[in-house]
């Protein structure tokens, strides 16, 4: 049987004051990673971040893209994910990715399973999560932490204390595993969880009439504790679908889900975009990266590959 892949699906735990989202990645993220050939510890850097950017983005009401780029001093020097809305409002969210990392300083790096991928791999410096709204009146807002714990998840929770008045937690996992026909394919899922603000006495929240605040401290450590209960394997499962692992986890309070947002890749590049951008060259420019006639160049995130005509190159762009 064929369980639903490439999603991000709403919840709420039922009289706890908490909503969330379980993102589950498939053939999107495999898609992602394999055009490039990551190694696997860059590999599965790279799909918890697409994860995170994911479930993030979900759980904010805006249209437009949301993003996070890490730089660090480490092996991988950069980190990029991105999860665009469709601006119609019916295409699913896009997703795509990009690590840029130095193989020789890879080399002898033992890294397992449970190993801390951000200060093996990323070292010292920062994260950035960026909202970027379309519009042209809209405004753009980014939040920067320091690459100081273990995980992306460590890093997210940095944010989500710096930036949120509201408690938050998310997990993330990543991992290859069998598909039916025994190809080994990256899969990534991750939970996040957001406690609601207070409701005044009287006041309720949609879900249940407002808690007391020792109710409502209560219920979250009880969220966050359930949640951590949830395994690498649960996350990344093909056979275990996002309902039945929300109701492994908060079946005893209950558990709500409501209408799944679907997840693509989606790049941005074209022939049009990058003439446009070698356009803006100058003769000099130009002439420094002609090789046998031609400018070739590739996508970051999609590696497809470009080849101009330097004396089309306005032409291409117009």
């Amino acid at each position: 049987m064929s369980l639903p892949d490439d999603l991000s699906l709403p919840f709420q735990v039922e009289h706890c004051d908490v909503r969330g989202r379980l993102v589950r990645l498939g053939p999107t993220v495999d898609g992602v990673l394999e055009r490039h050939g990551y190694p696997e510890p860059v590999a599965r850097l790279l799909a918890e971040a697409m994860t995170l950017a994911a479930t993030m983005a979900t759980a904010l009401k805006f249209e437009g893209v949301f993003s996070l780029q890490a730089k660090g001093d480490g092996p991988v020097s950069t980190l990029v994910a991105d999860c665009r809305s469709g601006e119609d409002g019916v295409q699913p969210h896009g997703l795509r990715g990009y690590a840029g990392f130095d193989a020789d300083r890879l080399l002898g790096l033992s890294i397992g399973p449970g190993a801390e991928l951000v200060p093996l791999l990323l070292g010292k410096g920062y994260l950035a999560f960026t909202i970027d709204p379309y519009g042209e009146d809209m405004e753009r807002y980014q939040g920067i932490v320091d690459l100081s714990g273990a995980s992306l998840a460590d890093a997210a929770h940095a944010y989500f204390a710096q930036s949120e008045q509201l408690n938050a937690r998310v997990i993330l996992a990543a991992k290859r595993r069998p598909d039916r026909l025994g190809r080994w394919r990256w899969r990534a899922g991750g939970i996040l969880v957001q406690q609601l603000p207070e409701q005044a006495p009287g006041q309720t929240t949609g879900m249940d009439a407002a808690l007391t605040p020792e109710d409502r401290a209560d219920a979250w450590d009880r969220v966050t504790a359930l949640t951590q209960t949830a395994k690498a394997d649960e996350l990344t499962s093909p056979e275990l679908s996002p309902n039945d692992l929300l109701y492994r986890l908060f079946h005893e309070d209950g558990v709500r889900v409501f209408e799944a947002k679907p997840l693509a890749p989606r790049c941005t590049c074209s022939a049009e975009r990058l003439a446009g951008v070698l356009g803006s060259f100058t003769t000099e420019e130009i002439a420094a990266i002609v090789e046998d006639g031609v400018i070739a160049a590739n996508c970051q995130f999609c590696n497809r590959q470009y080849r101009f005509d330097p004396a089309n190159l306005a032409e291409i762009s117009s």
